[in-house]
């Protein structure tokens, strides 16, 4: 009988790995994938070579040592023109530092010798806005830079100030410094400290405020012959109230000349002239009529006119009550009221003896030429016995009508 040996079946083709059945199979392909994934990795790997990441990496550096300051700090507004601009630095020197405004104008300024600071030396100007730009090198060696902006105070206006007298002038013992400003002064006390008046001879002197607009300075008595007076305004940059700032620094010299003081006296038609304390001429005058008496009082001279134009419907005479138009020669404005000390050939045969005018000083033809000739601005005409009122401060520079204890308080 014979004894048939069965083949083995498809899935026994592996038999000859030993009798292992298929989950040993299995995990024994798993731990030979995983040895080829280790040696691939190996050999793709270099035990010295540097990883990519390593090799690209740049070095880590600590920040610059030299820190740039500014005063004002960024984006500071408000800042006043006069303020001086700095720029400082620490751990270095600075290089170079520019400050322009918006049309890139350059404002002037200057590093210190140890390059450690940077300042202005001019004032800004008003509503601006400007940049800083500063470059320094630190004590590393390393360069920084710093950019900063400001802005300088709007005002709502500026206001513009005038004097008299003039730079330049010389003129008589009683003349007052007068500043007009275009603008209404609100803070009076801010405007005065913007003015400096200085005397060589040194005088006392106060400031009197006639209007929102103008303010006086004078001694309390007629200056000394001589007396040199600066008159300094430092009004740029200064809030003078309510919005309005000064617009321009202003200056004058002016010199007192000699004493020149005529007295002119409506009781007995006669004018004085003393200079430097001495009588140098006495005239027959006429002054004011009883309708239109001059105004007594110490008159300071405003003007003089060789020819004059005068109508009296400028101060409030109207010619069909009894004013006029007339062309006067060597004419002297003792007032704004309209007086004057002048040529009256119609009025000759009274002068010395009665009071006929429209309340001005006639002399005849000879004596108002003389008159012309020696008095100059601020020389002083003090009227006695016209009949008439006394002169308003307010009218020319009637000053010296305000006694000193008033002055003084400044009437603010």
């Amino acid at each position: 009988m014979r004894v048939s040996t069965p083949c083995p079946a498809a899935g026994d083709r592996n038999a000859g790995l030993g009798r292992l059945g298929r989950g040993a199979v299995i995990t024994l392909l798993f731990v030979v994938g995983v040895l080829s994934a280790l040696v691939a990795g190996c050999a793709a790997s270099h035990p010295g070579a540097p990883s990519p990441a390593a090799h690209h990496a740049a070095p880590v550096l600590p920040p610059p040592v030299a820190v740039i300051s500014t005063d004002p700090p960024d984006r500071a507004t408000d800042i006043s023109p006069l303020k001086p601009i700095a720029v400082t630095v620490t751990k270095g020197k600075l290089t170079q530092v520019s400050l322009t405004n918006t049309q890139g104008a350059p404002v002037v300024g200057q590093i210190d010798a140890d390059g450690k600071s940077w300042k202005t030396t001019k004032p800004l100007g008003y509503s601006r806005v400007y940049t800083i730009t500063a470059n320094a090198v630190g004590d590393d060696n390393r360069a920084v830079t710093s950019t900063t902006t400001f802005t300088t105070i709007q005002p709502r206006t500026l206001t513009f100030p005038s004097i008299n007298p003039l730079n330049g002038e010389t003129v008589g013992v009683g003349q007052p410094v007068s500043v007009y400003f275009d603008e209404p002064i609100a803070d009076r006390q801010a405007a005065e400290s913007t003015i400096s008046v200085t005397t060589n001879p040194p005088v006392e002197g106060a400031f009197y405020w006639f209007s929102k607009h103008e303010v006086h300075w004078r001694p309390q008595q007629f200056w000394e012959p001589g007396t040199q007076v600066t008159v300094e305004i430092h009004d740029y940059g200064k809030d003078l109230g309510n919005g309005i700032y000064g617009q321009e620094d202003r200056i004058s010299h002016f010199t007192i000349g000699d004493e020149f003081v005529a007295h002119a006296d409506g009781a007995t038609h006669q004018m004085v002239v003393d200079i430097n304390g001495q009588m140098v001429r006495t005239m027959p005058i006429s002054m004011g009529r009883p309708s239109s008496p001059s105004t007594n009082g110490i008159h300071v001279v405003t003007d003089r006119n060789a020819t004059k134009v005068m109508d009296s419907t400028t101060f409030g005479l109207a010619l069909d009550a009894g004013g006029y138009i007339a062309k006067v020669q060597w004419a002297t404005r003792i007032s704004n009221g309209g007086e004057f000390v002048h040529a009256a050939p119609w009025s000759v045969a009274q002068q010395g003896n009665s009071n006929v005018s429209h309340g001005c000083i006639n002399l005849s033809p000879e004596n108002a030429k003389w008159f012309f000739d020696h008095v100059k601005k601020g020389d002083v005409v003090i009227n006695t016995n016209t009949g008439g009122p006394d002169l308003k401060p307010w009218d020319g520079f009637g000053d010296w009508q305000v006694p000193w204890t008033q002055w003084v308080s400044g009437n603010k």
